[in-house]
């Protein structure tokens, strides 16, 4: 694993874990249509943590670039998140925001 990498790569790692799951307990809350936007930006959340972890572990020359867009999509997420007092949104808020803030040091 690239080193120089490797804060980043586990908070996306994990922020993709914790944005499953957050879309996961979305779908089982009482008012499912409420949470439509929760669940799309975390599903593109965690497609988006995934790979940006994968373009980093291989040392990929467009690794900086996905970060970026990983960290607009990460900033998103948190928002629409954290508008919802579910623990599992407002935990998935949280690893947005430190995934976020990883990507854009990453990117700079």
């Amino acid at each position: 694993m690239n080193s120089q990498y490797q804060a980043c790569i586990e908070a996306c790692s994990n922020c993709a874990i914790v944005c499953q799951t957050c879309a996961t307990a979305c779908l089982r809350e009482d008012n499912v249509k409420m949470m439509a936007r929760c669940i799309a930006l975390d599903m593109d959340c965690a497609d988006m943590c995934a790979m940006a972890a994968a373009f980093m572990a291989r040392g990929s020359e467009y690794a900086k670039e996905f970060c970026k867009l990983c960290a607009k999509i990460c900033r998103a997420c948190a928002e629409e998140c954290g508008k919802h007092e579910h623990d599992h949104c407002q935990e998935c808020a949280e690893a947005c925001r430190k995934c976020a803030e990883e990507c854009e040091r990453m990117a700079a």
